[in-house]
């Protein structure tokens, strides 16, 4: 079986979100497996991390398996893009990242999160009202998709009218394995160059006029009296801007998906709308919207039993690390009310642990309750086309028939 294995035909994950079954194996047989080949011409093969200990041990240990090396994405990049990418939180190793991210979660406390779920409701609403006149909708074009935009939109600051722009720049950004949404040749990087551009706006405007925002928070000095510079908040607004469009959107469609594969789980939620808090968590358990995540080892070590060298890659695959069936009971089975539900769907418990998870978690929440309100009778509709990728499990076209009630 070993020699079967194929971690990077993107054939599969087109067709299944991920490679279950050879993942299954692996956790089984070999939980860290070299993967001699690297996916494309020139790139080197890989330690593929299965399980969730060695998953945790990888996340919980970046002085050991850097993010900045080689980058946490999988593909090979150019030198030069490299050195770029790394100006990225995504990207960067304690203690540079350690700075970052205590800067930017400033914008992410309880209060301000909380603060906006009178707005995601009423922008889960009217998405919802303008699909309700209609017998059918593509619940990733009409739902998944804007959702998220218009949130973070409301998050920072941003006019209604440059919501769709966003999407735009995200979707350039996202698309480039992605055939149907193919950019031309440096089309990603224009589409960086404009974000940075718009993050040039946003803090013009908010230096002008500030507001309780989170913008207007990251304006502000720390308390070492240290100003976040205008570069490094472009680019956190980029990474905002896709992490937290592609995370939720994924999780949502996905999300959806499998409630039109499990009915029974769907009218469950519908008679025990109490289920919704473990059904948010579960969802992101069983879509793991982002699959893997890449680090490079940068001094010997051993892991799961295998001997890794300084400079070897190491993928670590969550859509894995969410079926071991050492950590959870009936892995494979779809369950709204499991608990506990340690899931490593946001990156796990490390320093890369996803600094908007409890905003992701409350958008899941408010869509579902939407959702098991206003639509309760919504059903597929046609073919479900997902991303050809093997870094996000996400889905493109998802067609949907409609009993949408009116709002009350």
């Amino acid at each position: 079986m070993a020699q079967e294995i194929n971690l990077v035909d993107l054939d599969c994950y087109e067709r299944d979100g991920a490679p279950h079954e050879a993942l299954r194996w692996l956790r089984a047989h070999a939980p860290v497996f070299w993967h001699a080949d690297g996916g494309a011409p020139g790139w080197p093969g890989f330690w593929a991390v299965t399980g969730h200990e060695d998953t945790g041990h990888v996340s919980r240990h970046p002085e050991i398996f850097s993010s900045s090396r080689r980058l946490a994405f999988f593909d090979e990049d150019p030198e030069d893009q490299v050195g770029l990418q790394r100006l990225m939180m995504l990207n960067m190793d304690p203690p540079q990242h350690t700075r970052q991210r205590d800067f930017v979660s400033r914008g992410f406390t309880p209060r301000i999160i909380g603060r906006l779920e009178k707005h995601i409701r009423e922008i889960c609403d009217g998405l919802i009202d303008d699909v309700a006149l209609r017998d059918r909708a593509d619940f990733v074009r009409d739902i998944a998709a804007p959702f998220p935009l218009h949130v973070i939109g409301e998050l920072i600051g941003a006019p209604p009218a440059d919501r769709m722009r966003l999407f735009d720049l995200s979707s350039r950004l996202i698309g480039f394995d992605n055939p149907g949404r193919q950019p031309e040749p440096g089309e990603a990087g224009k589409a960086a160059a404009e974000f940075y551009a718009y993050a040039g706006e946003l803090v013009a405007r908010h230096r002008e006029q500030p507001g309780d925002d989170i913008v207007t928070r990251l304006l502000q000095p720390d308390d070492a009296g240290e100003n976040l510079s205008t570069a490094d908040f472009g680019l956190f607004i980029l990474l905002l801007t896709v992490a937290g469009n592609e995370t939720t959107r994924n999780a949502a469609s996905g999300g959806m998906l499998a409630f039109f594969e499990h009915p029974d789980e769907w009218q469950r939620l519908r008679d025990d709308p109490g289920l919704i808090p473990t059904m948010a968590e579960e969802v992101v358990r069983w879509v793991s919207p982002v699959n893997l995540s890449r680090r490079t080892a940068v001094r010997d070590t051993e892991l799961g039993g295998q001997r890794i060298a300084e400079g070897d890659k190491v993928v670590v695959f969550y859509s894995s690390a969410n079926r071991d069936e050492d950590v959870f009971a009936a892995p494979s089975t779809f369950d709204i009310a499991r608990e506990p539900n340690p899931h490593v769907g946001f990156g796990g418990d490390g320093p890369h642990s996803c600094l908007g998870r409890h905003l992701a978690a409350l958008e899941l929440r408010v869509l579902f309750e939407a959702l098991i309100e206003r639509t309760p009778g919504i059903a597929l509709d046609g073919d479900v086309r997902r991303l050809r990728s093997s870094f996000l499990n996400g889905i493109k076209d998802m067609p949907v028939r409609l009993d949408s009630a009116p709002r009350t």
